[in-house]
């Protein structure tokens, strides 16, 4: 019984304490100013803002001019630039065929296919087979290319791996980049990702750059094609669907790779660099309490996203994650300007390669400009403009941040649901790793445009978006001065 009145008699006790305390810029915190910064950031000047790109650098000073205006404090040698190293991949040319009786059918980008972020160049013209999984592992029992020929010709796979081949106990690199060393080492010219026909839901050619781990083959094309284009590339080949292989290859665990009879035309021009500078961008407000200014809130999200190919696409990214950043920039600005003074400082962030695999938010924890000790939270934002509701994740890792916010919620905003997590989440994720506390903050059935050439800020829900910010601001507000 007592476990069951502890929590119900904390949250009262929370809801009289919030109900006294006054949160004077609450009010100040409207769409309009939201969706003006995300605008810029979504638009084609720059192009996706590719971490390393110049659409990338445009954003990170647009950030730092921005700080500098509101009167942050540099604390990152002297900068609000915290400068680190990173791979970087630009793709120049992209084009993709069928070719049928000597008949090119042209298939178009973004719609039909896309490179993915760290593709090879060449121009290739080949045979497709088909390799199932793409996996060789005889030592595990299974090897898509056993008895097949892929020498000369471009490999088609799924993308995911199979759920039966995930037992963490075996040793082995899922990444695309390793399916596409793979198939180089067993002779193939280019390798076709297409994703598994028989997951729930459908996904589109997206735009990604977390290919993963592995080795860079600057000569050899990575594409990932539509459901529509791999059924296209089977017509010569049809006593199976592309679904009936899956079902049959996940039923008995063995290889179903054959040669499709179809010939395709690739033809891909990227330029890498193993180096190249980025950037995360960090401006501090400091607090004004001798003995609480030393302890710190970060108010975070990624500003980087997969940004645009052969000069012809790009990904807006106005969701993910125009809108995070937009909101630590909204957020910097009424704290600074408000007539309320903080007692703990607050640092703002804007992380770089989150898009690559959390890189940015990993190398600020390990190369921190504040004791990490000193962090009492942090409140991360990564697609928050588009859905129906609130969600907030890591409460069940921090679960006294996590009544805070759900009481604050049913005061003000009333728009977060029960469900959370443990364990992170995005870039919150390296911080709970240090043991960190922190919440995470994204939306409901808000991916509809992930990764996609629509992502954009006419598809964005305003006044979710608005409310998000609020809370944020409510959680950061109270814990900035108690």
């Amino acid at each position: 019984m007592k476990k069951a009145l502890i929590l119900p008699l904390t949250f009262i006790l929370l809801k009289i304490s919030f109900s006294q305390y006054s949160f004077p810029s609450l009010d100040s915190i409207n769409s309009r100013n939201l969706l003006k910064t995300v605008e810029y950031l979504s638009s084609k000047e720059l192009y996706g803002r590719l971490s390393g790109s110049v659409g990338y650098y445009k954003a990170a000073d647009f950030f730092a001019k921005e700080f500098l205006s509101l009167g942050l404090k540099q604390i990152s040698n002297k900068s609000y630039f915290q400068k680190f190293l990173i791979e970087y991949n630009e793709i120049k040319k992209a084009e993709f065929y069928l070719i049928t009786n000597n008949v090119k059918k042209e298939y178009k980008l973004a719609k039909d296919f896309i490179c993915r972020g760290f593709t090879g160049s060449g121009k290739i013209i080949a045979d497709v087979v088909f390799c199932g999984y793409g996996i060789s592992e005889p030592a595990l029992g299974y090897d898509d290319y056993c008895n097949v020929d892929v020498n000369g010709k471009v490999v088609l796979v799924f993308k995911q791996q199979p759920d039966w081949l995930l037992d963490p106990n075996f040793k082995w690199n899922p990444s695309l980049r390793n399916k596409a060393y793979t198939a180089f080492n067993k002779g193939a010219v280019a390798i076709l990702f297409v994703p598994k026909p028989n997951a729930p839901e459908k996904q589109k050619p997206i735009g990604s750059v977390m290919d993963g781990e592995g080795i860079q083959l600057n000569n050899f094309p990575m594409l990932q094609i539509d459901y529509s284009v791999a059924d296209e590339l089977m017509e010569a080949n049809r006593e199976k669907t592309l679904s009936d292989l899956q079902s049959e290859i996940d039923k008995y665990r063995k290889p179903l790779s054959k040669n499709l009879n179809s010939k395709v035309e690739i033809n891909v021009d990227a330029e890498y660099s193993y180096h190249r500078t980025t950037m995360n961008v960090i401006g501090m407000l400091e607090g004004t309490d001798e003995d609480l200014k030393d302890e710190y809130i970060i108010i975070c999200a990624h500003l980087d996203h997969v940004g645009g190919q052969a000069g012809k696409i790009y990904f807006p990214g106005a969701n993910d994650n125009a809108s995070g950043s937009a909101a630590v920039l909204e957020l910097a600005r009424i704290f600074a300007n408000s007539e309320e003074k903080i007692k703990r400082s607050i640092l703002f962030v804007l992380f770089s390669n989150e898009e690559t695999g959390l890189q940015g938010a990993r190398y600020f924890v390990d190369n921190p400009v504040v004791p990490l000790k000193n962090i009492v939270a942090v409140l991360n934002m990564d697609c928050i403009a588009s859905g129906d509701s609130i969600r907030v994740g890591n409460g069940l890792s921090s679960p006294e941040l996590w009544r805070i916010a759900k009481t604050l919620d049913s005061l003000y905003t009333k728009s977060m649901v029960e469900d959370t997590w443990s364990g992170g989440g995005a870039d919150l994720t390296p911080f709970f790793e240090k043991g960190i506390n922190g919440l995470y903050f994204v939306t409901t059935n808000g991916y509809q445009h992930l990764h996609l050439t629509t992502d954009k800020p006419e598809t964005l829900n305003s006044s979710l978006y608005e409310k998000v910010v609020k809370l944020v601001y409510l959680i950061a507000s109270y814990i900035a001065n108690n």
